[in-house]
């Protein structure tokens, strides 16, 4: 695959730096595969075509493609809140969110992720790595899981929420 202007890819034995205009990511790989970086390329080729080796190959070359992506132009998850009162805010870097409860729920972001605000109803949680914005994202959502009856809560943007029809009224006899 090739590696995009801006970018540099270091390889140690299993081990793969990337750097590129927003930030830095490493990581280790498994020894079975074959990583080879040269001018602007990095080869990924396997020793058999066995299923297990095959799968290894393709997680392999979709990782590193995803952290030369990653540093070069970021990923970001958006996320809508919908709800009466239900509402968001920052506090600094910390996300505050209005959720129904009895008390304001407070989100600390990790290193390399950042909250931004549309309003006070859209989150963006933004990242270099595609992961740990999934998984910020996914955490974030679970405080309020968008329910079927009225569809209120926390849904990714795009997300359809099935909704159910609720008790039938009760008929006058």
């Amino acid at each position: 695959m090739p590696i995009v202007s801006g970018v540099t890819c270091e390889l140690k034995g299993s081990h793969l730096k990337v750097k590129g205009p927003k930030g830095t990511l490493e990581r280790d790989f498994n020894t079975e595969i074959t990583i080879e970086v040269g001018g602007q390329e990095v080869t990924v080729s396997r020793s058999s075509d066995r299923p297990d080796d095959r799968a290894k190959h393709g997680l392999t070359r979709a990782l590193i493609n995803n952290m030369i992506l990653g540093v070069s132009e970021g990923y970001e998850k958006t996320l809508e809140i919908q709800g009466v009162g239900y509402r968001a805010s920052l506090q600094g870097k910390n996300l505050n969110l209005a959720l129904g409860y009895s008390h304001p729920v407070t989100v600390e972001p990790p290193a390399g992720i950042e909250f931004v605000l549309d309003g006070t109803n859209i989150i963006k949680v933004v990242g270099i790595d595609k992961q740990l914005v999934g998984q910020v994202a996914a955490d974030v959502r679970k405080w309020r899981k968008p329910e079927p009856y009225k569809g209120k809560g926390i849904r990714y943007q795009g997300e359809h929420v099935r909704r159910k029809v609720g008790k039938a009224g009760a008929t006058a006899s």
